[in-house]
């Protein structure tokens, strides 16, 4: 029951964006901007690079996880606009699950980002990017970036259920965001870091996800000292699983409480 009511609000969602392309498109040139900017104006300057790695192979693994996650606040906004619009109290009204409304969210905020992610790589490769370590390596990126904006989407439906207000959701979401994005090594090594940022970002979630990716497109070679790609694949699952574990709950209370 739950399943087939989240199925049909997920493809509610899906038809609402294909008919306004221009979320998509506007979501789309926030990465893309990243991805010209450091690859054309900063990328000659960064410096402590992995051996024998291009810095745009570098790159474009920390922009797919670090645009699954900006793609996420997505999931924010969207329940704020439905709530201000009447939506919300509608679907309270219908004989359906509780959780459909979040898992319809949800789910057709990860088709969005499947779309996105095949676009960034598209765009990766007009740079000079490409996959390094095969075709299985390639879709486990994918994977991996999906599994990430996933867990993200179900912290910015709760920002969304316990705010409220569609500005202040629109102003928190990146509030956050952007400093955990940027202490990380989705764009630089840490190891040019002041050391109190290193010790932050060498355990910033960020970090081991954007490690992961890159471990994945290049090899061994860009796997910090003393870890394992197979470490890195754990930890990267006990985030995203613990991330899903308190912000699935905590969703689904505050979508019952709502009056």
């Amino acid at each position: 029951m739950a399943l087939a009511d989240g199925i049909v609000v997920a493809h509610r969602n899906t038809i609402r964006l294909a008919r306004i392309p221009a979320v998509l498109v506007f979501e789309l040139l926030q990465p893309v901007m990243f991805v010209l900017l450091f690859r054309y104006v900063f990328g000659g300057a960064i410096a402590g690079l992995p051996p024998g790695v291009d810095y745009v192979n570098y790159l474009m693994p920390g922009i797919f996880i670090q645009n699954a996650i900006f793609g996420s606040t997505g999931t924010a906004i969207g329940i704020a606009e439905d709530l201000k619009a009447g939506l919300i109290d509608r679907f309270r009204s219908l004989p359906m699950a509780r959780s459909a409304v979040l898992v319809g969210r949800t789910t057709s905020d990860l088709i969005k980002n499947f779309a996105l992610v095949v676009i960034m790589i598209a765009i990766g490769y007009l740079v000079g990017f490409s996959f390094e370590q095969g075709i299985v390596q390639a879709f486990g990126v994918v994977v991996l970036t999906l599994a990430v904006g996933f867990a993200f989407s179900w912290i910015s439906a709760t920002i969304g259920l316990a705010l409220k207000e569609l500005e202040a959701v629109q102003a928190a979401s990146f509030t956050w965001i952007f400093p955990l994005v940027f202490v990380s090594s989705v764009f630089v090594p840490i190891e040019g870091m002041p050391s109190v940022l290193q010790a932050i970002a060498r355990n910033n979630p960020i970090t081991i996800w954007a490690n992961t990716a890159r471990a994945l497109t290049v090899g061994p070679v860009s796997i910090p000292p003393g870890q394992s790609l197979d470490d890195l694949l754990m930890i990267s699952a006990m985030w995203i699983v613990g991330i899903l574990l308190v912000f699935v709950p905590i969703s689904v209370r505050l979508y019952r409480r709502l009056t």
